[in-house]
């Protein structure tokens, strides 16, 4: 999931979550997100995708990075309706999503569990897009860095590289909401992030991009871009509709310089 282009240049990743929503029929869509993407070469596109649209969506847009919402832990077993990471990688799956707050919240996903999933995908060779956010209740309790640092310290997976992980900082209330965080918020939060990644892995935890979800809209997307530390954006409603996911890309794209806050 790196996201380095030449030598001292950082491009942006917009990655986008279609959930449990589109069919082959949809996939009209990727026409015009393939086209933006091939416009901004220093912008990587890629998509989560339903399981039943991997296959068709990596064959007829071979331009997008096309991934997956999540991967089982286990390589194999009776786990009935789940797929294993290798199953998603002969399906054509380049990446994966991991610890969504969604799955986290609805589905009682522990930090164990969502590090061990980011640890399969890795050894089923697919890199990890690995969420990490606050409830409500801990914004509001002045406890959202002890809380979102505590995730990603618990959830962090061996050998993590920028190579092929990315962190997606997804406030649990902006999901699905229309409310998205502050720019103090997510500069604070984004900045805490890496100072932790920096922590656990020296010098590599820069390399590690960090993504921006939670409302992201065209009206949003380029200011959250500017702020620093934050290296694209994870988005979801949005991702469903070319008209809607393609201006974020070339917001993604736009020189603009980094905002500065005060």
């Amino acid at each position: 999931m790196r996201v380095v282009f030449r030598e001292g240049e950082r491009g942006k990743l917009v990655a986008g979550n279609w959930k449990m929503n589109g069919s082959l029929s949809a996939l009209t869509e990727l026409n015009a997100i393939g086209q933006a993407s091939r416009g901004f070469p220093t912008v990587v596109v890629a998509l989560a995708l339903p399981a039943t649209l991997i296959t068709a969506a990596g064959a007829l847009f071979p331009n997008l990075i096309v991934g997956a919402q999540d991967a089982h832990a286990e390589a194999a077993g009776a786990h009935t309706g789940c797929v294993s990471a290798a199953m998603l990688r002969e399906a054509g799956a380049v990446f994966t999503l991991v610890g969504h707050s969604e799955a986290r919240l609805r589905q009682g996903e522990t930090d164990a569990l969502v590090r061990r999933k980011a640890e399969a995908a890795h050894r089923a060779g697919l890199g990890v897009i690995l969420c990490v956010g606050e409830s409500l209740e801990a914004r509001e309790g002045g406890e959202a860095l002890g809380a979102v640092v505590g995730q990603l310290t618990a959830c962090l997976p061996q050998g993590a590289d920028g190579a092929w992980l990315a962190l997606a900082y997804e406030p649990i209330w902006a999901i699905g909401t229309g409310r998205s965080a502050s720019e103090v918020d997510v500069v604070e939060m984004h900045g805490a992030l890496r100072l932790a990644l920096r922590a656990a892995l020296g010098r590599s935890g820069d390399d590690i991009a960090l993504l921006y979800g939670g409302s992201v809209t065209a009206a949003n997307a380029q200011r959250l871009m500017a702020l620093p530390e934050v290296d694209g954006v994870l988005v979801g409603g949005a991702s469903l509709r070319a008209d809607s996911f393609v201006p974020i890309i070339e917001a993604a794209g736009a020189k603009v310089p980094a905002l500065a806050l005060h």
